[in-house]
């Protein structure tokens, strides 16, 4: 039987949307803590400071603790460049211009759960084609997330979403010229009293298919894009995705709330007016 999606009263939106400003304002000083010289674990620390400030906590900090397994040992996901997701942050890993970096953190305030994740290169991009390719990915892979929130309507289905990632990374492929690799088995998922919820959110689908976008649920949507082949491993440390052929990824992530009238960026500072302006989406306030 498919595990039940949770559905939330508005006002629990709104608390979690308590939580999605909080993490947006952690994302943003991990932002400006990048920088070549400073090491993950700065950018790490930079996120945690902000969001035990504002009086949240972790979701990522030991994710997964089960009897000795201490679970994720640190409060964001520090992705450099092959790394899809779940990079381990450490006070070694020396970030260098041109790197490209994902953050994907999360927070939690009154019981309510946000994740985000964003990414970006270290100091300015290569100046060369690569560089130029790595641009491009980027914003394909945030056009991509931005055009699966526009999607997402009430009284929509879950394939609205996926079907609109996938079309818009095609897009962006035909129009760059470049080929995209669009990372399968990783996905957006539903959001609520915990993390990871049903349901299962991929970046691949068909209109018109799957759970109904009932008014209440929160979902996190996240595309991951490589410059090559979507094929991907898991190195030893148990947490760490690269992709296979050691192709440069980006992932971008947002979590969102349906409501009756409409939808709401819960993790963007704007409530995503800014990046949903371009697809004549509206996003409703839960401030």
């Amino acid at each position: 039987m498919a595990e039940a999606i949770q559905v939330k009263t508005r006002g629990e939106l709104q608390a979690m949307r308590a939580a999605g400003r909080l993490l947006a304002e952690a994302i943003a000083a991990g932002r400006a803590a990048v920088a070549p010289g400073a090491t993950t674990m700065d950018v790490n620390d930079a996120v945690a400071t902000v969001i035990a400030e504002g009086g949240g906590t972790s979701n990522f900090l030991h994710y997964g603790a089960r009897g000795d397994d201490p679970g994720f040992p640190a409060t964001i996901c520090a992705s450099v460049n092959d790394e899809v997701v779940h990079g381990i942050p450490a006070a070694d890993r020396v970030l260098h211009e041109g790197d490209l970096l994902s953050i994907d953190a999360g927070c939690i305030v009154d019981g309510w759960h946000a994740d985000s994740a964003v990414s970006l290169h270290v100091g300015a991009p290569p100046p060369d084609e690569q560089g130029m390719s790595e641009v491009d990915l980027i914003a394909a892979c945030e056009r991509a997330m931005w055009a699966g929130i526009a999607a997402a309507r009430p009284q929509g289905r879950l394939g609205d979403i996926s079907a609109a990632v996938e079309q818009s990374v095609g897009w962006s492929a035909r129009a760059d010229g470049r080929r995209y690799g669009s990372v399968s088995g990783y996905g957006g998922h539903g959001i609520g009293t915990a993390m990871h919820m049903a349901p299962f959110v991929p970046n691949q689908g068909k209109r018109g298919k799957g759970p109904r976008l009932t008014p209440g649920i929160a979902l996190a949507i996240e595309p991951m894009l490589t410059l090559g082949r979507p094929g991907t491993r898991v190195l030893a440390d148990d947490w760490t995705v690269v992709t296979k052929d050691g192709a440069r990824a980006a992932h971008w992530e947002h979590s969102i709330g349906i409501g009756e009238d409409g939808i709401c960026v819960l993790t963007a500072a704007d409530g995503g007016a800014a990046g949903l302006a371009p697809f004549g989406v509206t996003p409703i306030s839960l401030d």
